[in-house]
């Protein structure tokens, strides 16, 4: 079984190969993102509030990601394995991550570590666009991967294309320092534990792809 997290920071890639690996495994992806806009789409209190951090670049409280989490995790669809985007970011999250699994007789397997520089992040996050449609959510880049067929509307489902608030340079910025304060532990404890692959996030998405299942024996 295949119990895998993708670390990096925002803008690193591991959102798409965490989407590639999940096909190539047939296994699904949860992102921690997803069950926010999913949250904020619902137009809930709690939608409302981690829409209000996000906005900011802040984090979302760890009591609300790792209640959103443990409630995804005990879905029948991931039984047989799971690929982790975005979560856990902290030392708390990820003890908390370590007890859901514990309790299922689980543990995870690898942790893809998908490394860029803060300057490459801002460069590929400031022109990205996003499918506004939840059920989608094609990522885009004004320079290097722009829409094919209609300027502004999503190839996959036509859906008007958005740019996220916490994509905006300011909030991007705050978030960097956030992920260096927070997930840098995280990365020297995997390492520490023998499960961490450390793959160049600055190649081509082919090439990143390549050695993330070279390094997996996939």
């Amino acid at each position: 079984m295949h119990n895998i997290l993708m670390l990096g920071a925002q803008g690193s890639g591991k959102g798409t190969q965490a989407e590639r690996l999940s096909a190539k495994l047939a296994i699904p992806t949860v992102s921690i993102g997803h069950l926010f806009r999913t949250e904020i789409d619902k137009g809930t209190g709690l939608g409302q509030m981690i829409q209000d951090f996000m906005n900011r670049g802040d984090r979302v409280p760890s009591s609300t990601v790792n209640q959103l989490m443990r409630g995804r995790l005990e879905e029948a669809d991931v039984s047989n394995g799971v690929i982790l985007d975005g979560y856990p970011r902290t030392i708390h999250q990820m003890e908390n991550l370590d007890q859901i699994f514990t309790a299922n007789g689980r543990a995870l397997t690898n942790v893809i570590y998908i490394n860029v520089s803060d300057e490459e992040s801002l460069r590929r996050l400031s022109g990205r666009w996003v499918c506004s449609n939840t059920k989608c959510e094609e990522n885009y880049h004004e320079k290097y991967n722009p829409p094919k067929k209609e300027a502004g509307r999503c190839d996959t489902c036509g859906s008007e294309l958005v740019q996220r608030s916490d994509d905006k340079p300011e909030a991007i910025a705050h978030r960097l320092e956030l992920y260096h304060k927070d997930t840098q532990p995280l990365i020297d404890h995997y390492r520490t534990r023998g499960v961490l692959i450390e793959v160049n996030g600055e190649q081509s998405i082919d090439k990143v792809e390549e050695d993330i299942n070279r390094s997996l024996g996939i």
